[in-house]
């Protein structure tokens, strides 16, 4: 199998373990068994079990990022550029949970770079958001656009987290229920 796909496959497997059992239960034993190698080699892939979580966690933001970017092609207006990417995130939360759940999981991982690795998530969307903010919206103060992006990507995540909790509520519930609360603080400012 080549290197690339090897890696793949022992990321997904090991994705699965650490949101089952959580970063401090998962071991690198049962994760090599699962793939079906040894145990170093996942130490040369990835030099530790800290090594192997943190490209878990590359992997879900990269994927993250490809889907809310994917979202907003071809949008025209702010309004349906924050509907499709508030539904992508959402889509997102519920489609790929266990990605999800390393991504929201941070307090069992703080003092490690795992933890940095997280709030590179939060800082990744935040800039995509206030990115496009600042496309579509009347805002000439960097700030505001800077606390607006804070704001959806805080209250989002919340708001995923409580429909983890609450099976019934859809990505698009939620995506509605978003776009109710943030467009009328939003809708006054837009350019389109």
């Amino acid at each position: 199998m080549p290197r690339a796909e090897r890696e793949r496959q022992m990321i997904e497997v090991a994705e699965s373990v650490f949101a089952e059992r959580g970063y401090a239960a998962a071991s690198m034993d049962e994760i090599a068994e699962r793939v079906g190698v040894s145990k170093p080699m996942l130490y040369e892939y990835f030099q530790s079990k800290e090594g192997l979580l943190l490209a878990c966690i590359q992997a879900a933001r990269a994927e993250l990022r490809e889907a809310t970017e994917k979202s907003v092609l071809g949008t025209t207006t702010a309004e349906d550029a924050l509907r499709q990417g508030l539904l992508a995130f959402f889509t997102f939360a519920r489609d790929r949970r266990q990605a999800w759940s390393l991504l929201r999981h941070e307090m069992s991982l703080i003092g490690t770079s795992a933890a940095e690795e997280l709030e590179a998530t939060r800082r990744q969307q935040t800039d995509l958001i206030a990115h496009l903010m600042s496309s579509y919206l009347n805002v000439s103060d960097l700030a505001l656009t800077q606390a607006m992006a804070e704001f959806v990507v805080g209250g989002c995540e919340r708001l995923a987290i409580w429909c983890e909790q609450n099976e019934e509520i859809t990505p698009i519930a939620a995506t509605d229920y978003a776009m109710n609360l943030l467009w009328g603080g939003l809708r006054h400012l837009s350019q389109h």
